[in-house]
């Protein structure tokens, strides 16, 4: 796993070990960031179930302001840490070992793009979806990344759904605030 391009381009990440986790593959975040490009520069980033935390970790290589990474998992957030350090990405970075819903209802930060791809087939996606969209800037987009042949309502609060995107056994659901009309 590496870092696409921006100021970290080529950059080897370290990823988890085992069964439960499911790296985003090189393909698809390449689609993700090609469908976000021009939302990046300057944005305040959530990474929601960062894993590695290499979706964040892009954004900030592609001028995102800051990525505020969340995980309930101990490794993972050790895992990122590394990653954010051997980046170079400290500064703009705060990283927080706590379960998602306790993050989003504790939190008063604004997200300008948040990236959630929580494990598949569990309902993690529905359950954080009303809380998040309530910690989303009026320029917001959310990037659900979820096994194919789950259909996310149309809209959580202020946030439309806006796309949805298929890659073999995986889709990405978009979330854009206001209409949802805007183009790529």
């Amino acid at each position: 796993m590496r870092v696409i391009t921006g100021t970290a381009r080529g950059r080897k990440l370290r990823t988890l070990e085992g069964n439960d986790v499911r790296p985003t593959t090189d393909k698809v975040k390449e689609a993700v960031f090609s469908i976000i490009q021009f939302d990046i520069e300057g944005s305040a980033i959530l990474d929601l179930f960062a894993g590695s935390g290499q979706m964040g970790i892009e954004a900030l290589s592609r001028g995102a302001k800051s990525c505020v990474f969340v995980d309930n998992s101990r490794t993972s957030i050790e895992v990122v840490r590394e990653n954010v350090t051997a980046t170079g990405f400290q500064k703009q970075s705060r990283i927080s070992n706590i379960e998602s819903a306790n993050f989003l209802k504790m939190s008063v930060d604004k997200f300008d793009i948040a990236f959630l791809d929580p494990p598949y087939n569990k309902g993690i996606i529905e359950a954080s979806m009303p809380l998040l969209a309530e910690k989303m800037s009026d320029r917001g987009i959310i990037v659900c990344e979820h096994e194919k042949g789950l259909v996310l309502p149309e809209e959580y609060g202020s946030m439309k759904k806006h796309k949805v995107y298929k890659y073999g056994k995986i889709e990405v659901t978009v979330y854009r605030a206001g209409n949802g009309d805007e183009e790529e």
